[in-house]
C-alpha cells in the first residue's frame, strides 16, 4: 500500500508538470503590447490561456477545436474510443487510478505516511532529484520524442524553469503536505472520477467539467509551492510573427517561477476561426481512428450475429418459415 501511495505522490509531481504546459501558452512580465498583439491569431491564443486561468475546461476544449471536430470527439468519448483532450496530458491513462487513490477512504493518512518516509526533512536530496530530473528531461527532448523545433525548444525552457523551481521550492515541507494532501483528496472526491468506467459513464463534457474543482485545487497547491500559473497567465503577451493565409505564426511569452519562457505557435484558420494547428491536425487524427474503430466493432458484431444465425446475415435470401407455413 505504501508503494502504490508512492506511485500516487509522483503522479501528483508529473500532474503538476501537465498542468504547467497546458497554462504556459501564453505570458511576459513586460507590459507593453507585442507587434500584432490585435490581430485574430494572437488574441486566439490569449482566449485559449484565459480558459485555462478561470478553470474552464469545456471551455477551453470546445475554443481548441471546431464545432465539427468537437462533437466527433464527444461521439467517440461515449463510443469508448477516445479520452480526447485528456490524451494531451502525460500518464493520461492513469488519471482515473489517480483520482481513484486520491478518493477512497484514508487516503490522507497513507500519502502523509509516504510522504513522511520518502520526502520529510530530505530537503538536500530532493534538490539534488529535481537537479538529476530537469537534465534527463533536457536530455529526452533534445534527442527523443516527436517534437517540432519549436516545440522542442519551448519544452527545453519549460524543464529548465521547472526544474529550478522545484530545487528551490519548499516541496519536503510536512505542514505544507499535509495541507496540500488535503486539498487535493477533497477535490478529487468533488469529481467523482475515481475509475475509468466513472469517465465513460460522464462523458467528455462532463468529464471535463466535474474536472474543474480538480484543476482549481491543483493550481493553488502549486501556487502554495511558489509556482503561481494564474499570475504568469495574467502576465501573458501574443503577437504576430507571421500571416500567411489561413496559417498564421503567433509569438507567446510569459513568465513562469520567476523566468521567462519565450516560443512560437503555428496556428490554423478553419472555416474562419484561427485553431492551433497542431491541436487540429490530431484531432482529425483521433476522429478517424475513433470512425474506424467504431465501423470495425460494427462490422464485428454483426460477423457474430451471421454466424449464429445466418439469416441475419445482410442480404440473405432464406425464406421466412413462419410465412412458409402459412401459406396454402
Amino acid at each position: 500500500m505504501q508503494r502504490r501511495s508512492l506511485r500516487t505522490c509522483q503522479q501528483l509531481a508529473f500532474l503538476s508538470v501537465c498542468a504547467v504546459a497546458l497554462l504556459g501558452a501564453a505570458c511576459k512580465r513586460d507590459s507593453a503590447p507585442l507587434p500584432g498583439a490585435a490581430t485574430e491569431p494572437a488574441a486566439t491564443v490569449r482566449q485559449l490561456a484565459q480558459y485555462l486561468h478561470d478553470n474552464d475546461l469545456p471551455g477551453y476544449a470546445r475554443a481548441s477545436v471546431t464545432p465539427a471536430q468537437y462533437a466527433a470527439l464527444e461521439t467517440a468519448w461515449a463510443q469508448g474510443h477516445s479520452r480526447w483532450p485528456l490524451t494531451d496530458l502525460p500518464l493520461d491513462e492513469k488519471l482515473p487510478d489517480l483520482l481513484g487513490a486520491l478518493s477512497e477512504p484514508g487516503a490522507e493518512q497513507k500519502l502523509q505516511r509516504a510522504f513522511r518516509a520518502q520526502f520529510e526533512g530530505q530537503a538536500a536530496s530532493v534538490r539534488q532529484a529535481a537537479h538529476s530530473l530537469g537534465l534527463f528531461g533536457v536530455q529526452y527532448i533534445t534527442h527523443q520524442g516527436d517534437y517540432t523545433p519549436a516545440e522542442r525548444d519551448h519544452y527545453v525552457q519549460l524543464v529548465n524553469v521547472l526544474s529550478g523551481w522545484a530545487q528551490s521550492a519548499p516541496l519536503s515541507d510536512a505542514k505544507l503536505a499535509r495541507t496540500n494532501i488535503g486539498t487535493l483528496t477533497t477535490a478529487a472526491r468533488a469529481t467523482g472520477l475515481g475509475s475509468a468506467q466513472a469517465f465513460q459513464d460522464a462523458g467528455m463534457s462532463g468529464s471535463l467539467q466535474r474536472l474543474v474543482p480538480f484543476a482549481a485545487a491543483l493550481k493553488q497547491v502549486l501556487a502554495s509551492y511558489g509556482l503561481a500559473l494564474d499570475e504568469s497567465v495574467a502576465q501573458m503577451r501574443t503577437g504576430l510573427v507571421s500571416q500567411d493565409g489561413d496559417n498564421a505564426l503567433v509569438r507567446v511569452q510569459y513568465p513562469l517561477a520567476g523566468k521567462d519562457v519565450d516560443l512560437q505557435v503555428a496556428l490554423a484558420r478553419r472555416d474562419g476561426h484561427w485553431y492551433l494547428a497542431r491541436t487540429v491536425a490530431e484531432a482529425d487524427q483521433v476522429i478517424a481512428a475513433a470512425q474506424a474503430a467504431e465501423q470495425a466493432r460494427v462490422e464485428a458484431a454483426q460477423a457474430a450475429a451471421t454466424a449464429t444465425d445466418p439469416a441475419t446475415a445482410p442480404g440473405s435470401d432464406r425464406p421466412d418459415t413462419a410465412k412458409t407455413a402459412a401459406k396454402p
